[in-house]
């Protein structure tokens, strides 16, 4: 009856070893006194099996706090350090540490993303494989693993980097369980002693109920910021769309009040004025040949090389563009049309949502005013490509028609004109083509662009020269190549298809040559361009090879046509020169020296040579046939006089 006095009481074990200690003292027979020992064992085991209980009954009150408390921590990271913390409390273990898994990588394995009572700042941001360490055999079994003395224990998956950290930590027992939902494991959960520990099942058992709770507070907390990222993101959607619809029904409003000042038939100025005021900046509206038209504001002073190429971008995107300075450009273009552009430089950015949209519209708005104000300028510019069309077709225009007309149109066909073809080697052809209606425009001339070549008919006597400036113009514009061939000067309707043909002809040679991005006329390509040429003949060609030379001969009654002959004759030397002409080889030596002054420095060049020799036999064939159309002639002439005597 003591021992179960003592043992309802709660009493500690000492009293009972005094109950043992006063029954010998009493002399207690030994019957009795082996009785109450065998009471006092029993009382112990007990004892036992009540602290027992009352200590899984106090570490599941503590899961159940832990779970309870779990459900109050917001946010993945600031959970994961409560797992860590309640862990370390509820195994009384020294360290304790959560490893998840990589979702975007199912082969990265695992990293630690917190721990709780770490002394070095190896553990937290350490990746750990799939085939090493105790995380592995939790991940592939989905059971909890143990080890009393994990670097002693040999039978363990190794890795150099868990045991580096495990070595500065000091751990020796570690406990690993999964951390999952359901039969999903995407992480685990560790405790750890820095002594030898053997853990009892039910610290392993606390320990796997511990990761399943927070396996589900993990999952939850993944659930829920998911779901507060998609409520701002569609918070963010509803906001971006609530501004777009405003900015469109601005936009909306704002083109409606210029389009009632377009139908009231205001002018450009005012239109540009209310433009302006609505896009808050200075505006400048250019006609289709650059030339400002309205200005208001005051823009900055530009470049007029940069305003032009970035109109042809604008032109050529078919859209507004943003240029340097904060500015942009806008095309005013009607059915294709190049009628100008509209120069903006806001006072603030533009926005897509409603500055851009605006500027687009506007522009749209001055192209129906211009439109409007210029009905004849678009049947004129069919008719100024009507006009180019009957000048290149294979039909012959009859100028006495053809001249009226043209002068209407501003283009004097019958004064001295040239032909340019331009091919801008590769890349789009809107720039080029909006490039080429402008430069029409300014030069007075005509134009047409087809399957990439620009052909321009513009006024001057000098093709090279024009082809030249078309190149310095449209070759930065377009960023490569232009191959460029030009013919002329023709001053009659009926001789502009025949220059167009010299010109292709140009083109395609250089093509075939190989000098893409050069430039050539008939007349440049020496001997080519008496193949080329419709109308640069023989004479011609002569005359500009050695020209000089002829009219000195001529003037002085010299030979230096005759000793240049002579002189390639002898391979270019001067001693059997002599020798051929029976000369002294000073004579021939002066008579070198003026060639030079009369053709210049650079004559015994091998290709200026291969034309001089070239220019001589032309030179040398055309006297020999004439002579001989003298004599036939003169022997036609004297037959006829002897029948004239002995006729009646």
């Amino acid at each position: 009856m003591s021992v179960l006095e003592l043992l309802a009481a709660g009493a500690p074990s000492a009293r009972f070893e005094e109950l043992l200690d006063a029954a010998r003292r009493n002399e207690t027979s030994d019957g009795r006194l082996a009785e109450l020992d065998q009471a006092v064992r029993l009382a112990s085991r007990v004892r036992a099996m009540i602290g027992h209980a009352q200590q899984r009954e106090a570490g599941l009150a503590a899961l159940v706090d832990t779970a309870h408390d779990l459900t109050l921590v917001h946010g993945t990271d600031a959970l994961l350090h409560e797992i860590a913390r309640r862990t370390r409390r509820l195994l009384n273990v020294d360290m304790a540490y959560v490893a998840l898994r990589d979702a975007d990588d199912e082969g990265a394995g695992s990293v630690i993303r917190a721990a709780e009572g770490d002394t070095t700042s190896l553990s937290v941001g350490l990746r750990t494989s799939d085939d090493s360490g105790l995380g592995s055999l939790v991940q592939r079994s989905g059971a909890p693993a143990w080890s009393p003395d994990y670097l002693a224990d040999r039978d363990l998956p190794r890795s150099p980097d868990i045991d580096a950290v495990v070595r500065a930590e000091g751990l020796h027992a570690i406990l690993a369980v999964p951390l999952g939902h359901g039969t999903t494991v995407f992480g685990t959960l560790y405790g750890a002693d820095r002594k030898v520990r053997h853990f009892t099942p039910d610290e392993i058992s606390l320990m796997r109920s511990l990761g399943k709770v927070a396996g589900v507070a993990v999952e939850r907390a993944r659930l829920l910021e998911d779901t507060r990222a998609e409520v701002t993101e569609l918070e963010r959607d509803t906001s971006r769309a609530r501004s777009s619809l405003h900015a469109q029904r601005r936009v909306e409003a704002a083109y409606i009040r210029l389009i009632d000042l377009v139908l009231a038939g205001c002018d450009p100025r005012t239109l540009a004025e209310a433009a302006a005021r609505e896009l808050s900046g200075a505006l400048v509206v250019r006609d289709c040949v650059g030339r400002r038209v309205v200005a208001i504001g005051t823009p900055p002073e530009l470049a007029e090389d940069d305003v032009l190429r970035w109109t042809y971008d604008a032109h050529a995107a078919g859209r507004p563009v943003p240029v340097p300075e904060g500015g942009w450009v806008a095309p005013v273009t009607a059915g294709g049309e190049n009628l100008g552009a509209l120069l903006l430089v806001p006072d603030e950015p533009l926005t897509d949502d409603f500055g851009v949209r605006l500027l687009q519209l506007t522009a749209w708005a001055v192209a129906l005013i211009l439109l409007l104000q210029r009905t004849s300028a678009v049947a004129h510019d069919q008719l100024r490509d009507e006009l180019l069309e009957e000048l290149l077709s294979d039909i012959r225009p009859q100028p006495p028609r053809l001249i009226p007309r043209a002068r209407r149109l501003g283009i004097a066909v019958d004064e001295p004109h040239v032909v340019v073809l331009a091919r801008p080697e590769g890349g789009p052809e809107g720039r080029a083509a909006a490039w080429a209606s402008s430069y029409a425009h300014r030069m007075s001339g005509l134009m047409r662009v087809r399957e990439g070549c620009v052909t321009l008919l513009i006024p001057g006597e000098a093709p090279l020269a024009a082809a030249h400036a078309v190149s310095r113009e449209l070759t930065p514009l377009v960023g490569r190549p232009v191959t460029i061939g030009a013919a002329g000067p023709v001053s009659a309707p009926d001789r502009v298809a025949q220059a167009h043909r010299e010109a292709l002809s140009c083109l395609e040679a250089l093509t075939e040559l190989g000098n893409i991005g050069s430039v050539a006329t008939p007349q440049q390509m020496g001997f080519l361009g008496v193949l080329l040429s419709e109308t640069h003949g023989v004479g011609d060609y002569v005359e500009s090879v050695i020209g000089p030379v002829l009219a000195y001969d001529a003037q002085r009654f010299t030979e230096l046509t005759r000793t240049l002959d002579a002189y390639f004759a002898s391979s270019s030397s001067p001693t059997r020169a002599a020798s051929a002409l029976h000369v002294h080889p000073n004579t021939v030596s002066r008579r070198l020296e003026r060639i030079t002054e009369l053709l210049g420095s650079n004559w015994q060049d091998p290709d200026r040579a291969l034309e001089i020799q070239l220019a001589l036999r032309l030179h040398r064939t055309r006297r020999t046939l004439r002579h001989r159309h003298t004599a036939a002639g003169a022997v036609r002439d004297g037959g006829n006089a002897a029948s004239r005597e002995s006729g009646p």
